[in-house]
């Protein structure tokens, strides 16, 4: 039987036939299907708040059965909120920011490790830079704050008064936060990002190196031909998965390491925090539903835009 029949059997066998071929592995997958149904499509419903007015009855299924059906109103609603553009561009600018530093820098570290003999010594970096992704932000922001405290923060009390500088009330301080922010997001998350590309830079087949040195290659011309080609995949799909976050902000970030100080507010202010405080404060369900999906749809129109795109430079480096 020539492979071609053999590919040709393969492609009609039907769904049925699948499951017969590999029950063990169907009845496998059913505990993760049925949490998956449980936790991500079966609360999808609930999308239907963020087109009524919500009110409370009786329970959870006859508030959303039972409330005033409004259509696009909460999103008008929304939208003519003074604070709508606002925090939709700090959203997408921090974003954008973090995509681009957590590309560069964790990439370059991982190839600066990985050229470190000691191996020992490349662990000992690797752990040590690891250690802060499993901090909570409540952990970071007490950190913050003792750098960053009026009266007895590091910076004012050590640093500042040490060149005859007045303290700074740094919770008040407009103009330093995306760069305190910035810093503490690459802090936490680039041990994490290295991790993933040094596991990829160690499946690169040491031959491409062996053979590029015997020839003359430099180790920054290995890096550029070898290394960052081999690692481009990987890059993508980190990127692509960052892409279709724009729209979400990390909450924590936003809201505790900035003490929710109100003076630095439009600044630091994004999508997630707004939706917290709207709900919190104004009790307006349909509004802040509103303003997730919102977040939610265009942020998956995102990512199959930029997928799209990646599919039609190269088809294989595409996420899907």
């Amino acid at each position: 039987m020539s492979s071609e029949t053999v590919v040709a059997r393969k492609r009609k066998r039907g769904f049925f036939s699948e499951i017969r071929a590999n029950a063990a592995l169907f009845i496998m997958l059913i505990p993760g299907v049925i949490l998956l149904l449980i936790n991500n499509y079966l609360p999808m419903f609930g999308v239907v708040i963020a087109f009524k007015r919500y009110r409370l009855f009786n329970n959870f299924f006859d508030s959303i059965i039972k409330s005033e059906f409004v259509g696009l109103d909460n999103f008008a609603f929304f939208f003519k909120t003074p604070y709508a553009f606002n925090v939709t561009r700090n959203t997408i600018l921090y974003n954008l920011v973090f995509i681009i530093l957590d590309l560069v820098i964790p990439v370059a570290l991982a190839i600066a490790l990985n050229e470190v003999r000691n191996k020992k010594l490349s662990k000992s970096y690797q752990s040590l830079m690891f250690l802060p992704y499993f901090l909570s932000w409540i952990v970071v922001s007490y950190l913050a704050y003792s750098f960053l405290s009026m009266d007895k923060g590091f910076i004012n009390r050590q640093f500042l008064s040490m060149f005859g500088l007045d303290p700074v009330n740094w919770y008040s301080e407009v103009a330093a936060w995306p760069i305190i922010l910035t810093f503490f997001h690459m802090w936490k998350y680039t041990g994490y990002n290295i991790v993933v590309y040094i596991a990829s830079i160690a499946g690169i087949d040491s031959e491409y190196y062996e053979a590029a040195s015997l020839d003359g290659a430099s180790k920054w011309q290995q890096i550029r031909h070898i290394t960052l080609p081999m690692l481009q995949p990987i890059m993508i799909i980190m990127t692509l998965l960052a892409v279709g976050r724009i729209f979400n902000a990390d909450f924590g970030l936003f809201f505790n390491v900035t003490k929710n100080s109100g003076p630095i507010a439009p600044v630091t202010e994004v999508l997630d925090t707004y939706v917290y405080k709207a709900l919190r404060n104004s009790n307006n369900m349909g509004m802040t539903a509103a303003a997730g999906l919102y977040q939610a749809v265009v942020g998956c129109i995102t990512v199959f835009t930029a997928n799209l795109i990646v599919r039609k430079i190269d088809k294989d480096k595409a996420l899907f």
